[in-house]
């Protein structure tokens, strides 16, 4: 009974949010708020432990694995934790019951409406993204992939306004016309192969040609550089700004563009394998794409006024990071591109999360209205300060293992131009975001409302919105000091690596 509950793991982390998000829209607006956000920090709480509880069997070597459904021979409606899965679902579910407390005091604070369908919404995706994680085939990672899309347009659409059903609609056509792709993908790896289970080094081999193998991965990576905002495919993402500031910082560090990063690594990495990759050139074009985007969108976002905007391109080039790591293809480059995964996640919710509180507390959302605001809002603005040091690769912050490593395998593999983007990234990342810290403590410009006695901001945002900023902050130091602290993050990202290139 205790084997079977054990090997249920995966699929009840899947699907706990999901009962949450049913329970959500049942009670719907008939209750209090308090009784709709305790579903929600509830639910958070016992997807987070169901997931923890893994890790020791996960480090092991055991994958616990659950076979729902036999849709057809070769294809099942699987889950399975592997060290890969376990990265990326341990940092979604953690950042959940964070951005949950979040969610509590900006939705009251700015008096949000739809708020029933927004909680809703918000647990339907954290179901989809850790379906994502422990997908043990690619059919079950398409289910949850496109669940991922339909279940964050409501947050995309939350004020119902033109702007916004205009992002909507260029949000889902992006989405949508590339999961076909995928799927189109799919069904030619399933006629080529007879199977689409996940291994590590990729179960494809022999089963298709270079050519083939091309045309397959074409078709598949395309669901992944959509998702993850890969130029030119990325113009979704930043319209996708339109959305509440807890919304964007769901999109940026937990669900979608992470899982268009995962849905990389799981192709490269589970599906065709670094050896097929480098010899049909799939490898190659990827790091371009990935060398372009981090270098254009660093160049991008330092000429947008809006915070949320410039947030965005940041999120465009520093994703790129992770397709650069996987398409290195060493076991250096991999393992830190999973750890990006987490080290990108904690500081861009950072960021995201001080926007937010700036706005529903100071009502300001371009930075050349910030000037001086440090003055009334100290901690949020230290704080994101510290973030935007993290995120252009700070040692002792978060940002800087994961690059390290990145660099490490560029290094081994001879990639000298990859080294000077990631080098150029990191000083064009300071470019763009010191300058508002600059601003909010040392400009000589004050904004007349920070300085004026009658300005109605007198202190901190609200304690459910400061707490979670200075949580994400300190946990993204430690990360950056202890890489392994607590959840073994880098253990986890090196064992699926080694995995992946056959080294264990």
């Amino acid at each position: 009974m205790t084997e079977t509950i054990l090997a249920l793991r995966p699929a009840i982390a899947v699907f706990i949010s999901m009962a949450a998000a049913g329970v959500i829209l049942v009670i719907g607006d008939r209750v209090t708020a308090n009784r709709r956000e305790a579903v929600t920090i509830f639910a958070a709480l016992i997807k987070a432990v169901c997931v923890f509880s893994m890790i020791p069997r996960v480090l092991t070597g055991e994958e616990p694995m659950v076979c729902l459904m036999e849709i057809a021979d070769g294809i099942c409606l699987s889950f399975r934790a592997d060290s890969a899965g376990m990265v990326f679902a341990c940092t979604a579910s953690g950042l959940w019951i964070l951005t949950s407390v979040y969610s509590m005091g900006y939705m009251r604070g700015h008096g949000e409406k739809n708020q029933t369908g927004y909680y809703a919404a918000f647990a339907m995706c954290l179901s989809a993204a850790t379906g994502i994680c422990f997908a043990s085939n690619l059919f079950t990672f398409f289910i949850f992939y496109e669940i991922l899309t339909v279940a964050t347009y409501p947050l995309v659409v939350h004020y119902r306004d033109q702007k916004g059903k205009s992002a909507g609609r260029k949000y889902l056509l992006y989405t949508l016309v590339s999961g076909q792709l995928f799927f189109a993908g799919m069904v030619f790896v399933y006629v080529s192969c007879g199977t689409l289970e996940f291994e590590p080094g990729g179960f494809i081999g022999e089963s298709m040609s270079n050519d083939q193998a091309a045309l397959a991965f074409f078709l598949l990576i395309l669901g992944g550089m959509v998702k993850a905002g890969v130029m030119p495919l990325h113009s979704w993402l930043p319209a996708a700004m339109v959305a509440p500031t807890p919304v964007s910082a769901l999109l940026h560090a937990v669900a979608v563009v992470k899982a268009g990063a995962f849905c990389v690594i799981r192709l490269v990495g589970y599906t065709f394998g670094p050896d097929l990759c480098e010899n049909c050139g799939a490898a190659d074009l990827l790091a371009c794409f990935a060398a372009v985007t981090i270098l254009l969108a660093s160049l991008i976002a330092m000429r947008k006024d809006n915070l949320k905007a410039r947030l965005a391109f940041s999120t465009v080039g520093q994703l790129s990071y992770i397709l650069l790591g996987v398409s290195i293809l060493t076991p250096e480059s991999m393992a830190g591109a999973l750890y990006h995964i987490v080290a990108h996640a904690f500081l861009k919710i950072t960021l995201f999360m001080c926007a937010g509180a700036i706005f529903v507390t100071a009502h300001k959302s371009k930075v050349s209205d910030m000037r001086g605001i440090g003055r009334k809002m100290p901690l949020t603005m230290a704080v994101f300060t510290a973030a935007s040091l993290g995120i252009s690769g700070l040692p002792f912050m978060a940002g800087f293992v994961s690059k390290m490593s990145i660099m490490e395998g560029a290094a081994e593999k001879g990639e000298i131009f990859f080294i000077l983007t990631l080098a150029a990234s990191a000083l064009l990342s300071l470019t763009y975001l010191l300058p508002v810290g600059y601003a909010a403590f040392a400009g000589k410009k004050v904004n007349p409302e920070f300085a004026s006695a009658d300005f109605s901001l007198t202190g901190e945002a609200d304690l459910t919105m400061l707490i979670p900023l200075i949580a994400t902050a300190c946990i993204s130091v430690a990360l950056g000091i202890m890489p392994d602290l607590g959840v073994h993050f880098m253990e986890l990202a090196q064992n699926a690596a080694a995995a992946v290139f056959g080294e264990v």
